[in-house]
């Protein structure tokens, strides 16, 4: 599947606005990414119709320092041609259910592009809340660009209470 990732990827580097990356990672950066990922035993999904990979959704550590280690971020692209059709609720939402059932207890989307209505929509249509944005962040096809940052409460999320030890250990 890492060469229809690729491709998949590729296309929003250099088309869209959604990553504020320049240059497309060869295929064995992109193999270092979700090695990276499932290394820290976290989600890296692909959606498939009739052999064909329509999109992938994966989940990181929003920032490396341990305290963080409960907070994920999630990225979700999809091909052109499965835009639209509920490819990307789906995957978020298998997501976000993989990524409660590990532990985590907030998942937030760093969404590039302010004009970007169709993340924005998914990310609400699963239950995200705008936490703010950053103006002009990013400089990408001679233009400023905005981050909109949402956030989504899994299981008890900030709520008083014991964290579960197992949960604790395996981050």
């Amino acid at each position: 599947d890492l060469a229809a990732v690729r491709d998949i990827y590729a296309h929003a580097v250099t088309q869209g606005t959604g990553t504020f990356e320049l240059e497309v990672p060869d295929r064995a950066e992109m193999a270092r990414r979700r090695d990276d990922v499932l290394a820290k035993g976290l989600p890296w999904l692909v959606a498939e119709r009739a052999n064909e990979i329509l999109g992938y959704a994966y989940a990181n550590h929003f920032r490396p320092r341990r305290a963080y280690r409960f907070c994920l971020e999630d990225s979700l692209y999809l091909a052109p041609q499965a835009q639209g059709q509920g490819v990307g609720r789906l995957l978020l939402a298998e997501l976000l259910s993989q990524c409660e059932l590990r532990g985590a207890r907030q998942m937030l989307a760093v969404i590039g592009d302010s004009a970007n209505l169709g993340s924005i929509a998914v990310h609400r249509a699963c239950g995200f809340e705008p936490a703010g944005s950053f103006k002009s962040a990013g400089w990408k096809f001679d233009r400023w660009l905005d981050v909109v940052l949402m956030q989504k409460r899994l299981g008890d999320g900030d709520a008083a209470g014991r964290v579960m030890r197992a949960h604790i250990d395996a981050f």
